[in-house]
């Protein structure tokens, strides 16, 4: 059985071949395996660690794509499930001079959204270490319930909890919805991972330290603040790192947050510690080493083709060193 066990949507990723330009004006498309949580799994594979996926797709040439591209990764597949009653999702993405997505959803009611209670294995979940999850599961039933059953046997077998809301508003009914259902699972969470907009939107601040007290002070015990070429901050309620990014040429940034988060939770798995027991050396090595896997997979398009193995990773750390500062933010 895997020790990180990963839940949410798996979709295709069809990138405008043009950069550039928006989704009118992009003249094709390539596809590429997509879904932050999938990402997730894929990522955590490739450096090295067990990982599995539970998920729903069509059985149509899509969702056999995406099994077979996960296959390759060597993630778990035993809850990866297949229906014939609907299709796999497909996601639109065109990309700005600086390698920024911009998405949209085609598949109205997809596999993913049909996910049901009834399609979690507790056994599955209880012999892991990790459960990672996101909260677009969370828009629609039956979807929600199975991601909260999830959860709820995690958290009593006592596995760690990650999560990345992975912020998607068009596809909420509302900003409001959105907000509510993400506070309330950022309570359950023992490792929270955001972007500077998502921290905004969860807290109403944009200052980093401030956001970062108010997302700790809501039940996480790590997290972690992604700032695209600014790199990332870590709080763990004592000691706030600030890690610059490596200086890499972007070409997609798609998947560089669920790199990170997959890098993130391998170095916590194999620090064979509670996470609240992390050390300020542990924090900086382990995101660190997140850091550089998301620059690397910045320099390729899509998310899963552009994912790095460790001795990718091992090599860019190699090539140079640069120091985190680290700060009390109660001083600041």
């Amino acid at each position: 059985m895997p020790d990180i066990i990963c839940l949410g949507e798996a979709l295709i990723d069809m990138v405008a071949t043009a950069v550039g330009l928006n989704l009118v004006q992009a003249p094709g498309f390539t596809k590429a395996a997509g879904g932050a949580p999938t990402n997730v799994a894929a990522g955590c594979a490739l450096l090295g660690a067990s990982s599995g996926l539970i998920a729903k797709v069509g059985k149509d040439p899509f969702g056999e794509y995406l099994r077979q591209t996960l296959w390759d990764a060597g993630v778990d597949l035993q809850s990866f499930l297949m229906t014939d009653e609907y299709a796999t999702q497909l996601a639109f993405v065109a990309r700005d001079e600086r390698g920024v997505p911009d998405f949209a959803f085609h598949v109205k009611g997809s596999a993913d959204q049909f996910l049901t209670p009834q399609d979690i294995d507790p056994d599955y979940i209880s012999q892991g270490a990790i459960f990672h999850f996101g909260t677009i599961t969370l828009i629609n039933e039956p979807a929600r319930s199975a991601t909260l059953r999830a959860l709820q046997i995690a958290e009593d077998e006592g596995l760690t909890i990650s999560l990345d809301p992975n912020l998607r508003p068009p596809l909420w009914p509302s900003r409001e919805e959105a907000l509510d259902a993400m506070l309330q699972v950022t309570e359950r969470c023992d490792f929270l991972k955001v972007s500077e907009e998502e921290m905004l939107f969860l807290t109403g601040h944009s200052d980093l330290a401030s956001g970062m007290r108010a997302l700790h002070s809501m039940g996480p015990v790590l997290v972690a603040v992604t700032r695209g070429p600014l790199g990332a901050a870590v709080y763990n309620g004592h000691t706030l790192l600030e890690l610059p990014a490596f200086r890499v040429p972007v070409v997609d940034t798609t998947g560089c947050g669920d790199a990170f988060v997959a890098a993130a939770l391998v170095s916590i798995l194999a620090s064979d510690l509670d996470i609240a027991d992390l050390t300020s050396e542990h924090l900086r090595d382990a995101f660190t080493f997140a850091n550089a896997a998301a620059a690397i997979t910045a320099t390729g398009e899509g998310a899963i083709p552009s994912l790095p193995g460790r001795e990718e990773v091992e090599e860019l750390l190699a090539m140079g060193e640069w120091p985190p500062e680290t700060h009390d933010p109660a001083t600041d």
